[in-house]
């Protein structure tokens, strides 16, 4: 396993860190909230972010994508987090678009695919019904009625579920199965009400009473279970990137402050006990950063152990988020007062962090997913 992007990797990563710097500096995210943006990102910044062949990373050139591989998200995911950058780029693309990549028809792909890589239209991912993620349970029913399905129940948590075009709803079969369905936003039937979330993030709850869809509404016709878990493991493995570049950054700003902060006539970083505190973020931050690569390189690959994927997306979600909550509680502890006020960025990274760090599974959910899967 490498420790270190390759040289397209590199490129990436420099083009995105250009492109976010000039484009999408903290100061857009936080205009976002003030303004109560119920898109939760700068259709600007996206629009962008697609122009640079984002959102086509990862797909094949048959289906209009470039053909890079999964890897490519690690270096985008990791300068979204640095930059604190908002964009339907995990929901729309990640998730819905892998779905449909693994389980739609010809037909669907077509009919999809390239207008999601486009941006022109957007999809999100209608998993979670419980107070945290939990994707094994799903009471929302799916039952065969006519030539079609109807679709009955609830959905708590849609990051990036205001103003799609459609959402990729998760439903239980009568037979069992796990079935996702494409439900368009203008189906009757649908309810949507936005959530309010610390990062200001776009969030929605969804309930579906009695919605009637076509039989082409379904993806497939397999048992969606295995397709989710794997799309869900790359959405995981982004979200750990992310984590990754936002405490990196909270770090570097911490480091910067005790050069700075002057207090008995010496600056603070010159203090041995902050400077031991420091060089254990730094050690974190390194253990943290192999997990996240390993991840990316086992699913980048075609073929491989279940058990070893699920283990180390996991353990990269886990690594990442745990680094980012010693980082964080370090960062503002080190900063003192200033650490906490609304004009100081750092407040703005720590509440994407929290967010992050729930999102496809808290540390709870991943220790246990973990240990379950050790020895499979």
């Amino acid at each position: 396993m490498s420790l270190v992007y390759n040289e397209d990797q590199l490129q990436l990563q420099d083009s995105a860190r250009d492109f976010l710097a000039a484009r999408s500096p903290v100061a857009v995210q936080r205009a976002l909230r003030d303004e109560r943006n119920p898109a939760g990102y700068n259709s600007d910044v996206w629009n962008g972010m697609l122009e640079l062949g984002w959102s086509a990373v990862a797909f094949s050139e048959q289906d209009g994508g470039l053909d890079f591989g999964f890897a490519g998200f690690a270096p985008l995911f990791e300068e979204i987090g640095r930059h604190l950058s908002a964009s339907p780029l995990l929901s729309s693309v990640v998730l819905c678009g892998g779905l449909i990549e693994q389980l739609g028809t010809e037909e669907q792909r077509q009919q999809w695919l390239p207008s999601l890589i486009s941006g022109e239209r957007r999809l999100a991912l209608a998993l979670d019904e419980t107070a945290r993620h939990a994707p094994e349970v799903i009471t929302l029913s799916a039952r065969r009625e006519g030539a079609g399905w109807l679709l009955h129940g609830e959905k708590s948590w849609v990051a990036d579920g205001l103003a799609a075009d459609g959402w990729l709803v998760v439903a239980r079969e009568a037979d069992g199965r796990c079935g996702l369905f494409l439900v368009p936003a203008d189906q009757p039937g649908v309810q949507l009400s936005a959530r309010q979330m610390i990062d200001s993030r776009n969030m929605a709850a969804l309930r579906l009473d009695q919605v009637q869809l076509a039989e082409a509404a379904r993806l497939g016709t397999a048992d969606a279970s295995a397709a989710l878990d794997l799309v869900l493991d790359r959405g995981r493995a982004c979200l750990a990137a992310e984590l990754l570049g936002l405490a990196e950054t909270a770090f570097a700003m911490t480091v910067d402050y005790l050069k700075t902060r002057v207090q008995f006539n010496a600056p603070i970083g010159s203090f041995q006990a902050l400077q031991h505190r420091a060089a254990r973020l730094y050690a974190d931050l390194q253990l943290a950063r192999s997990s996240v690569m390993a991840a990316f390189e086992v699913l980048d690959r075609d073929t491989g152990p279940l058990a070893e994927r699920r283990r180390l997306a996991s353990l990269a979600k886990w690594q990442a988020g745990q680094v980012a909550q010693r980082v964080s509680n370090e960062a503002i502890q080190m900063h003192g007062g200033i650490g906490v006020t609304d004009e100081y960025d750092l407040g703005l990274f720590l509440k994407r962090m929290r967010m992050a760090q729930n999102q496809l599974g808290n540390a709870d959910y991943h220790c246990q997913r973990y240990g379950d899967n050790r020895g499979a």
